[in-house]
């Protein structure tokens, strides 16, 4: 299964649409995972036109109209994997924390996350904790980004896509 990977596109206020990159990219996917910070409905319309299977969270910038149609976290299964998807919250040092809360009741091989608009894929304890970034926003980062996730039974290649 190829996941495309997606957070924090703030659109309208970062940028007036997800980059054609970003689109292009997520032609080729099965399934497409929003990490929150949408802002406005469109996008994910934009999304599903790429791919039936969009999933979403909501985030904390999020107005409460996107709020209401979408949970603050949620559990995938992919393969033989256990995929936590939550936005996060509070300050960026204690991020790690909260999604390991979150999730501390499922057994999860992955956690996908945003808030920090800061890529991040890092195995801690057993658990790939993954951020794809964000496309539109270099607020916190350097680059602008999304991901890719492959997963074959239980093997998860998650990887970073620089803008």
């Amino acid at each position: 299964m190829r996941i495309g990977v997606i957070a924090d596109t703030h659109v309208p206020d970062r940028a007036k649409k997800i980059p054609d990159e970003v689109l292009k990219a997520f032609r080729n996917v099965d399934m497409i995972i929003h990490a929150g910070d949408l802002v406005v409905l469109n996008v994910l319309e934009d999304l599903k036109k790429l791919c039936p299977d969009v999933r979403a969270v909501c985030g904390n910038m999020d107005c409460i109209h996107v709020r209401n149609n979408f949970p603050d976290r949620m559990l995938i299964k992919a393969g033989e994997v256990n995929i936590g998807v939550m936005h996060g919250f509070g300050p960026v040092g204690s991020l790690m924390d909260v999604l390991k809360e979150a999730f501390k009741k499922e057994k999860v091989g992955l956690i996908i996350f945003g808030h920090s608009h800061k890529a991040f894929n890092k195995n801690k304890d057993n658990i790939i904790f993954f951020n794809p970034g964000s496309p539109t926003d270099k607020l916190f980062s350097s680059y602008n980004s999304y991901g890719i996730i492959e997963i074959k039974g239980r093997n998860i290649d998650a990887k970073i896509v620089k803008l």
